[in-house]
């Protein structure tokens, strides 16, 4: 019989301070000022160029520096994330050039080929060649050539102060060039890793100035005059383009120096279907899809319309929703992105549960696309879309199991933490002993 493991007294340290995160918003919100009100500076500095808000893409772009560099100087200068051992340097040992050059050649080959493999899936996605996608197809056409210059000064410089410099990289480019032995397991890690950042990154970077822009255009000073549907959504749309930028921000800056690499890229096939179908082009939660729960239905203020009240209290209580989803991916800092492993958070709203963005993000759709009512009128139809929904919800109860096992077997401290939460945490502990109630009940009666 399998021992369940010791509740720590304490909830476990996190890996990631609540300061990286802040400073991130911060940035962020700092050049999202400027952008609305750059009419204004034109005016009070007396700058070349037209009188208008700045609400193009290459604005959304920039705030991507204006939340990532407060987030990195708060690592380096305050949290001393590059001191860690997590991030296999030795600064101190800085070994001579020569006797790491022919590593990092390889590893250079090892990367070269994977961002080459990478380039050539989005040749074959249809899907990268149509809508937004397009958006992120012409920054990584900018950004590749950029890339592959630059990776060469960087390989060679971490490459002397890596206490072991022949990483996944290094394998795969072992494997390829046929010189050297290579790890089987190093190359699978490698190639996982680097596949959730060619999934996500294109995915994100497609959906990057649409927030961002909604956001800076609106007319927040008439907000108030608008009436709660039209403050509510804009709310929305702000906790979102929030949760894009710093989740942005972690899926680019997977870097050892900032302890912020990806240390294992979850390897259990159940994990992967249970995320990719929640993303295009797999998502089965589309209009006309699979798990489209909207057919026949409308959402919450077509309901409640004419209840002012009701609206206003509906709406912030979705809005709250949304900021808990943003604040627990602005809880990673520099480390957010899916299907991955690269430290362990347990504070701000994972101090609470152990999935706060799963919950918050299924609470907010049961309240706004409200289910179960139909515009038809018909039970079939308020069923139909319930019990889809119900399997929506199931998705993601699946992906966070999927995501416990990958991060119980990768690291202690999460085990410590995931049986402290089962105990103590104000969300996760009446669950566990709800469930381990249900379970016992179960068990008696088959008996």
């Amino acid at each position: 019989m399998s021992m369940s493991p010791p509740v720590p007294a304490n909830r476990p340290p996190s890996d990631i301070s609540a300061g990286v995160g802040l400073c991130g918003v911060a940035g962020l919100l700092f050049w999202l000022m400027v952008c609305r009100e750059w009419p204004a500076i034109v005016d009070a500095f007396g700058l070349p160029g037209p009188r208008a808000k700045l609400d193009g893409a290459n604005a959304a772009l920039l705030a991507l520096l204006f939340s990532g560099v407060p987030m990195v100087l708060w690592s380096l200068l305050v949290d001393k994330v590059h001191r860690r051992p997590s991030t296999g340097i030795d600064w101190d040992n800085p070994k001579p050039l020569r006797e790491i050059a022919q590593i990092s050649i390889t590893k250079i080959a090892g990367l070269w080929a994977t961002w080459a493999l990478i380039a050539f899936i989005y040749c074959l996605g249809r899907w990268y060649w149509r809508g937004p996608y397009l958006f992120a197809m012409d920054m990584l056409e900018i950004a590749g050539p950029v890339m592959i210059v630059l990776s060469v000064p960087y390989v060679l410089w971490l490459d002397r102060v890596l206490v072991e410099p022949r990483d996944g990289a290094w394998h795969f480019g072992a494997m390829l060039l046929g010189r050297e032995p290579f790890s089987k397991a190093e190359v699978a890690h490698h190639l996982r890793g680097w596949a959730v950042k060619g999934f996500f990154c294109a995915f994100m970077i497609s959906i990057l100035p649409m927030g961002f822009m909604g956001v800076v255009a609106f007319d927040w000073n008439a907000a108030w005059h608008l009436g709660p549907v039209v403050m509510t959504n804009v709310m929305i749309e702000t906790m979102f383009m929030i949760d894009v930028q710093i989740a942005m921000v972690g899926y680019l800056l997977t870097m050892k120096p900032l302890d912020a690499q990806i240390r294992t890229a979850n390897p259990y096939l159940g994990g992967w279907v249970a995320a990719l179908i929640c993303y295009p082009p797999f998502i089965l939660m589309g209009g006309g899809d699979v798990l489209d729960y909207r057919p026949h239905s409308a959402e919450w203020d077509y309901w409640l319309a004419g209840h002012t009240t009701l609206l206003w209290v509906w709406g912030a209580t979705m809005v709250i929703l949304t900021a808990i989803y943003a604040w627990a991916t602005v809880a990673f800092g520099l480390r957010f992105s899916n299907l991955t492993y690269r430290g362990i958070l347990t504070n701000g709203p994972y101090a609470f549960t152990r999935h706060p963005a799963y919950l918050s993000k299924n609470s907010f759709w049961w309240l706004t696309s409200m289910p179960y009512l139909a515009t038809s009128g018909s039970m079939v139809d308020v069923i139909r879309n319930t019990v889809t929904l119900g399997l929506v919800s199931g998705v993601y109860y699946w992906r966070a199991k999927t995501e416990e096992k990958h991060l119980l077997a990768a690291d202690a401290k999460y085990r410590e933490y995931h049986a402290w939460m089962a105990e103590h945490g104000l969300i996760t502990a009446p669950l566990t002993r709800l469930g381990r109630l249900l379970w016992a009940r179960r068990s008696a009666l088959a008996r």
